[in-house]
């Protein structure tokens, strides 16, 4: 097994010393002062105002309790000891979502000026029930509490896959008892249309039915569409009826839903029920609409006119992403388009499109919404942008007066890979632990003050194509979700990893309780280097996304034992070693131990020219990259992997003449992205820096069709050869090579 090294994982340092609090509540509220005594749950009266009382409704719903015991409070009315009061006070519209949530021994008190508030301190009320190991006895507190962003969003594309509405609300339950507010609905794609549009019966009778339950395969064969009731028809969709209560569902909980239509792009089903939407008729495959067609633009008022009537969010999202523009260079109408309407390109012709719809939206009382792709040509002026290709696009936006939402692939995108990709079902590739989900910053350090106030907030994507079921997706969802809800809740200065860490170890009876899928806690360690070449030591820290594991390691090679050394902090070494640690439970291994092996080998430090120059995109640790002694992990992103268009050739000078014994260099293949092994690597080794001898070949045998994330090393022997000079090269076969050390012993 790889280690995992990667600069941004830096999980836990085990040994912290964490507060043992009674109240766990995620996202960590602004002030929660605990006090002596506790509020014992029994058959309790619920006393609520009555702009309120679906809020009691839904408390006594998540708890089981029955409903025959909410009261209406009444002016001058004092509620007896022993009751829940939920009670409406003044305020203005900022104070709308902002609580406070006060237990005593004799009442339990929320006060809220908003039903967002009331909400929300009833979601904190039902987390500190539900994390009790008695959950009929309350512990004291007060607890004051409000949001630092407004949008908290999850996304789940129901195109690759369809989930139906018995799912889609528990979801709703789930993402609201951590007080994610909005939930984004993708739902049209090519996979399958999952809406219904009463005026275009096609897109559910055709559109929403494929020949392949596995998306992989669909999408890599036929790609064709069946009709319902076909025999091996693959799809579904919510009816507008379904969608309506899905929609009132949410209401009730403080989530808004906003639909997703596609456009231009990602509309191969649309336009395989109406062919006449695309540049070219029936072909096949085409994923954009005409958009010199008046036609494309009719179809899309009058779907967008339906949503409207079916999802009152301030948002509609047109998608707006990935276009290919090839078809619109080819068409008559297109082009004449472009030219009646003096666009430069069909960059140009896209934004006309968005800006079209965008005024049409914005004369119906909303909003539009997309991905940033929609800045390309020039953005629509009542736009909403939310930023995925990193942040560049939402800052650009922002900085434009537009409102922002942020959702950057690297943080915020849960289709990737949370734990090592051999140990977890198939996905997409990346790799995205729950500690990088928790740090994630939504404002941008770069982003001037005065524009601050354009970022709402943030949301996390789950993207379907290797999700197929509902127990895959929670896996994928939770405790991710849980990571990112404080992150947009809380303010910063509250949060701390260790704390939310043992927060989180106390959901984990809440998640099981309410019958949730998640991700468990690894018992893989981080083991995180920090290299004193000079010195010829390395500092060794050890982390885990368990809590305060028991972690024992060795420094010889040898197998840790329940008798080897407890760790308890960093500790040095000397020189090369081999370091073996593992967690133990009960004085047993709980698994293969990871390794990491120290080698201060004879390139670390040295000069390296590159005769081939890196990727601008992944540039790692620059020119010290391959030869700093630091190892890759999991993913291409972690800043240790080097990424190449071409050839790695790069001459590394020691600095003198050396006895060299061999050479070594790992690759990673992850064929999703497009990550490949290379062709072959070899080696040249030269004692002024002109003159090189070609040592022999050293070939790759790994298939460029395997789609596992895999890691070959490349060993070259040097058999005792003299040099200074070593030259290496990796052979570029297609896509992109990632190399992350060259080590020269």
């Amino acid at each position: 097994m790889r280690i995992l090294v990667a600069s941004f994982m830096l999980l836990m340092t085990v040994h912290h010393s964490i507060a043992q609090s009674r109240i766990n509540i995620i996202p960590k509220p602004s002030m929660v002062h605990e006090l002596e005594g506790q509020f014992v749950l029994n058959n309790n009266k619920i006393y609520v105002s009555a702009q309120f009382r679906e809020v009691a409704v839904l408390l006594s719903d998540l708890m089981r309790w029955k409903q025959n015991r909410i009261f209406l409070l009444t002016k001058g009315a004092v509620a007896p000891a022993g009751s829940i009061i939920i009670e409406k006070t003044k305020g203005n519209k900022q104070d709308s979502a902002s609580y406070t949530l006060d237990i005593k021994t004799k009442t339990v008190r929320i006060s809220s000026a908003g039903y967002a508030g009331a909400i929300n301190a009833m979601q904190s009320l039902a987390q500190i029930i539900l994390t009790q190991d008695n959950k009929n006895q309350l512990p004291c507190a007060r607890i004051q509490d409000q949001p630092r962003f407004g949008y908290r969003g999850l996304m789940i594309d129901v195109s690759r896959h369809f989930f139906p509405p018995s799912f889609i609300k528990k979801m709703i339950d789930l993402i609201g008892l951590y007080k994610i507010n909005t939930l984004h609905m993708h739902l049209t794609d090519a996979a399958g249309w999952r809406i219904e549009v009463k005026k275009y019966p096609a897109l559910t009778a055709q559109a929403a039915w494929r020949t392949s339950y596995g998306w992989k395969k669909w999408w890599n064969t036929d790609r064709d569409y069946v009709n319902e009731g076909d025999a091996n028809a693959y799809g579904g969709y919510y009816t507008q009826l379904e969608a309506k209560e899905l929609v009132a569902y949410a209401q009730k909980r403080g989530i808004t839903i906003i639909p997703e239509i596609e456009m231009p792009g990602h509309s191969e089903e649309v336009i395989a029920a109406y062919p006449q939407l695309g540049c070219v008729g029936g072909k096949k495959g085409q994923g954009e609409f005409c958009l010199g067609n008046d036609s494309t633009f009719i179809f899309m008022q009058d779907v967008i006119t339906e949503m409207m009537a079916i999802f009152p969010s301030t948002y509609i999202h047109i998608g707006g992403d990935e276009a290919g523009k090839s078809n619109w260079k080819s068409c008559s109408k297109c082009q004449q388009r472009i030219k009646d309407n003096q666009l430069k390109d069909e960059f140009e012709l896209q934004s006309y499109a968005i800006r079209r719809m965008e005024k049409f939206i914005s004369s119906k009382g909303r909003q539009l919404l997309g991905w940033d792709e929609i800045l390309e040509g020039g953005l629509a002026p009542g736009a909403r942008v939310m930023s995925w290709r990193g942040e560049k696009g939402g800052i650009e936006a922002a900085r434009m007066g537009h409102d922002v939402i942020m959702t950057p692939g690297g943080t915020c995108y849960f289709d990737k890979y949370q734990q090592d990709p051999a140990t977890e079902p198939e996905a997409i590739g990346g790799f995205l632990p729950l500690q990088k989900v928790y740090e994630y910053e939504p404002m941008p350090k770069e982003l001037e003050a005065d524009k601050q106030k354009h970022l709402l907030g943030a949301q996390a994507n789950l993207w379907t194509e290797y999700v197929p079921t509902m127990e895959h997706a929670e896996y994928m969802i939770f405790p991710r979700i849980i990571a990112l809800s404080e992150a947009v809740w809380s303010e910063r200065k509250n949060m701390e990893w260790t704390d939310f860490q043992y927060r989180l170890s106390q959901h984990f009876k809440l998640l099981q309780r309410l019958n949730v899928n998640y991700c468990r806690p690894s018992d893989r360690l981080e083991i995180r280097p920090l290299i004193d070449a000079p010195a010829g030591s390395t500092s060794i820290t050890l982390s885990s996304e368990q809590y305060k594991p028991e972690i024992r390691y060795t420094t010889d090679g040898n197998m840790p034992s329940s008798n080897s050394t407890l760790y308890t902090g960093p500790f040095s070494i000397t020189g090369s070693a081999l370091v073996k640690t593992a967690i133990f439970r009960k004085g047993r291994m709980s698994q293969h131990p990871d390794t990491i092996d120290i080698n201060l080998h004879k390139a670390i430090g040295k000069t390296i020219t590159y005769n081939k120059k890196y990727s601008s995109s992944y540039v790692a640790q620059k020119e010290a990259t391959l030869i700093n002694g630091y190892r890759g992990s999991l993913t291409y992103q972690d800043g240790q992997w080097q990424g190449f268009l071409n050839d790695v050739d790069v001459t590394i000078d020691l600095g003198k003449e050396e006895n060299l014994s061999k050479l070594r260099s790992t690759f990673m293949q992850v064929i999703g992205p497009g990550v490949y092994m290379p062709h072959h690597v070899e080696v040249s080794l030269s004692k002024d820096g002109t003159q090189f001898t070609t040592l022999e070949k050293v070939l790759n045998d790994v298939s460029a069709t395997d789609p596992k994330l895999i890691f070959k090393t490349f060993e070259v022997p040097l058999k005792g050869q003299s040099a200074r000079y070593v030259r290496f090269v990796a052979k570029l076969q297609r896509g992109f090579l990632f190399a992350d050390e060259i080590i020269i012993d």
